[in-house]
């Protein structure tokens, strides 16, 4: 009885412990240096949507757009409102960057980002939904309370000092993002066979100086195994003061050069602008060369920054959403078979590039009264990547032929029943049916239960 009284108490204390090393205060700079950066790569990314015409591409040209699942409410708005979405993305983005009308400027970009990220699930990209959580992450944070418009409008504004959570959510959610990331390559495929860089590298032997490189067999066996071990350890790096330097130094290299390769977007630069976050508060506060507030603020200021809501709403709150984000990616074990074949659970899992996946997809809709049956031009109705994604995502695969179902319908068709046949490849092995071609899809409806129309790999 002793003994467990002792353990209790331990754990106990050991918890109090923990969660008074969260409250306690520190140096307000990582955070304001993050908002800084990161609302600089999104005044980036969307000035670079814009420009490139992806609104009309996206939103405005696709005759129908692919949901996710419970967000089949969410539609595009006319041209000119998508326009208006953009802009005020734009305009919250520079909020964020600048720290003016912050808390609006935060909810602005968190609400118009997500909301044209929920419209098609085919542009689906795991580094959109890192900018979604974060954003939403920035709304509760005082990532104004510094070097920020909003503190020259106001003095009383400045904080010197937060809690260390604030700091340690942010750490946290990237934590995840490569840990998972990492964990995710510890695959047969990945390593032993090198799939699929075996594929991709190949096909860049033409940039300068690397490019020969990949043409040798050995070379994807050598960006397998780095990539494994540098997602799943380059956070410790980033945490131990000795190492931080070199690896920040990785952290440039590693996305500057997958950028170079697969073209993914502003993704590279969010990941080098985030990770900063890591260095010492002091780097932070030379980085900004914040001062402290001049003599005449200082009987007006508090230095300590406090949440206005009670301490236990707030930590359970922070438990919900750590519970979350920690245990959100594993959902994927509870559906039998090969995520990466079925996609259950596939996607909010971190599990970045790890797979080359192709499909063709030809789908047949017969009038249920003359039995008449005839072949659907998939173009007729899809922009060229919706087509791609939607040949090999069986639940995309499931929501395109109740669409076709619904428009034949209105067509005269009597109760048109929709098949397809698909055949996918994956990491290059040979093509095979992903569903029964003989199947009446619109029979079938969408939820989170095990998909068993899909045929094993």
């Amino acid at each position: 009885m002793t003994t467990d009284r002792r353990l209790g108490t331990g754990h106990r204390s050991f918890t109090l412990s923990l969660i008074r090393s969260f409250t306690l205060s520190t140096s307000i700079a990582p955070l304001i240096t993050f908002r800084i950066l990161f609302g600089a790569m999104m005044v980036i990314s969307t000035v670079r949507f814009i420009g490139l015409g992806w609104i009309e591409e996206h939103f405005v040209r696709p005759a129908l757009h692919f949901k996710y699942y419970g967000f089949a409410w969410v539609e595009p708005l006319l041209p000119v409102g998508m326009y208006l979405v953009h802009g005020l993305m734009l305009v919250g983005a520079l909020g964020i960057m600048l720290g003016a009308f912050y808390r609006l400027s935060a909810l602005t970009f968190f609400l118009t980002f997500t909301y044209c990220e929920l419209i098609d699930i085919t542009y689906y990209l795991n580094h959109y939904y890192f900018v979604s959580v974060v954003s939403f992450l920035l709304i509760w944070l005082p990532a104004n309370r510094a070097v920020s418009v909003d503190v020259r409008r106001s003095p009383a504004l400045l904080r010197t000092q937060v809690p260390r959570w604030t700091i340690f959510i942010i750490q946290f959610q990237l934590t995840l993002v490569y840990i998972y990331a990492g964990l995710a390559k510890i695959r047969y495929d990945w390593l032993i066979n090198a799939l699929p860089l075996k594929i991709w590298l190949p096909a860049n032997d033409t940039i300068p100086v690397l490019g020969p490189l990949f043409a040798h067999p050995w070379m994807p066996y050598v960006f397998s195994w780095a990539g494994m071990l540098y997602d799943t350890f380059i956070i410790f790096f980033l945490i131990w003061p000795r190492s931080r330097p070199l690896a920040y130094v990785t952290v440039v290299v590693f996305h500057v050069l997958t950028g170079i390769l697969f073209q993914i977007g502003v993704f590279p630069l969010v990941m080098i602008a985030s990770t900063p976050i890591f260095f010492s508060a002091r780097w932070h506060e030379r980085a900004l060369r914040m001062n402290h507030p001049p003599a005449q603020n200082i009987a007006q200021t508090r230095s300590i920054w406090t949440p206005s809501v009670p301490a236990f709403m707030l930590g359970s709150l922070l438990f919900i959403f750590l519970a979350f984000q920690l245990l959100f990616p594993w959902r994927y074990l509870l559906y039998p078979g090969d995520s990466f074949w079925t996609e259950e659970g596939y996607r909010f899992g971190w599990r970045v590039m790890l797979m080359e996946k192709a499909g063709t997809a030809t789908f047949y809709v017969k009038d249920s009264r003359t039995g008449r049956e005839g072949i659907v031009d998939n173009r007729d109705f899809l922009n060229d990547h919706q087509e791609k994604q939607m040949a090999m995502q069986p639940d995309l695969i499931l929501q395109f032929a109740h669409y076709l179902a619904d428009y034949y319908k209105k067509q005269g068709l009597h109760k048109p029943q929709v098949r397809a046949e698909v055949y996918v490849t994956l990491n290059a092995r040979p093509s095979r049916l992903l569903i029964d071609p003989t199947l009446d899809l619109t029979t079938i409806h969408d939820s989170w239960q095990p998909k068993t129309w899909i045929l094993k790999e």
